[in-house]
């Protein structure tokens, strides 16, 4: 990774194991089974080719985040069966697989598929059914993080809380907030992340991308978040930033979808740079590999060729991805050991 071609950066990267904690899976579908399944759900696209599709949703003029999440209408309209969940699911872990990513968190709301006849817990079955074949037929780890929806009442939240935690230790690691951050504090949304961490479900919850410190902040004291996703606007407040750096609050780092949504302006701009210089736990992640048009492998190339991230400080990111997982301690520690051995090797 001294000065190499793109491609051989790249070919390197691609090899190297990974784990992915920041994803959705609504954001994350071939375009190739968009059109199948709009097909059997009769859905109209506006396009009938996996090319012009892709052109479509990949967010190339958004304004803000409120102008990217608009993309997903589409993918959710797909998105309202059994059936649907499970392809997704699966095909998004053999997606993953295929650049060697070990392990992924995968976050969606099931209240956004029941637009037909499921149940929240057949919208949670469905996809975990999903990642369980991905894993007997490819050995890649999955598990799922639920999400409340900002722009949805408090209660709406409170009962996909009570549903997380009635999937915990079957699949479901999490609880999230997702959806248009400005205007929308996690605070409103506290009484659900009580019944999560009163549970012992770990936490994680979307601050600091469109909304400024104050947002990471209500995050982690007025909801209890383990893991902050984005974090983009920490650095606004470096008191708050020097807190979460003490307590090694990890931080999802979305580096493409973050220039997309104007969070930052250019890949050089980003503050992961800085944060990673400081000691922040920061890890790299893809948000949605559809409407970002990317992969794992792209955003750590990134990060080489727009933030100088060296050769080191790339494995020192990818293993703080397996840190900052939220799998069992004894689980986590063994993988890493793995995947550290793996590396070394990797490296000759």
């Amino acid at each position: 990774m001294n000065d190499p071609t793109a491609t051989d950066l790249r070919g390197r990267l691609r090899e190297v194991p990974k784990a992915e904690l920041h994803l959705h899976l609504d954001g994350s579908l071939r375009p190739s089974t968009i059109l199948d399944l709009a097909d059997d759900a009769g859905v109209t696209l506006p396009y009938g080719d996996a090319d012009s599709l892709y052109d479509y949703l990949f967010v190339q003029d958004g304004r803000n985040l409120v102008d990217y999440l608009k993309r997903f209408d589409l993918t959710l309209s797909v998105m309202q069966t059994a059936e649907s969940l499970e392809r997704t699911a699966r095909e998004l872990c053999e997606d993953a697989a295929a650049e060697n990513v070990r392990y992924l968190e995968i976050r969606y709301s099931p209240i956004l598929h029941q637009q037909g006849d499921l149940t929240l817990e057949e919208a949670v079955e469905a996809p975990l059914r999903g990642v369980r074949q991905a894993e007997a037929a490819l050995g890649v780890k999955a598990n799922l993080i639920i999400c409340g929806i900002r722009n949805l009442p408090p209660d709406t939240s409170v009962r996909l809380a009570d549903l997380a935690v009635g999937f915990k230790d079957r699949g479901v690691v999490a609880f999230d907030l997702a959806g248009g951050e400005a205007g929308n504090p996690p605070t409103d949304h506290a009484e659900a992340f009580r019944i999560a961490r009163e549970a012992n479900l770990n936490v994680t919850i979307h601050a600091g991308e469109a909304a400024g410190a104050e947002s990471i902040a209500q995050a982690l004291h007025g909801c209890g978040a383990h893991r902050i996703g984005h974090g983009t606007r920490l650095y606004e407040d470096p008191d708050l930033q020097a807190y979460v750096n003490d307590h090694q609050v990890p931080i999802e780092v979305c580096l493409t979808s973050n220039v997309q949504t104007h969070a930052v302006e250019s890949f050089e701009e980003h503050p992961v740079r800085g944060y990673f210089d400081d000691g922040l736990l920061v890890s790299l992640h893809t948000d949605n590999r559809l409407m970002s048009g990317t992969t794992m492998t792209e955003e750590y190339a990134r990060a080489a060729e727009h933030l100088r991230f060296s050769d080191p400080e790339l494995v020192e990111l990818v293993l703080n991805g397996f840190r900052s997982s939220f799998l069992p301690r004894r689980e986590k520690l063994a993988l890493l050991t793995e995947v550290e051995s793996d590396i070394r090797a990797l490296a000759g």
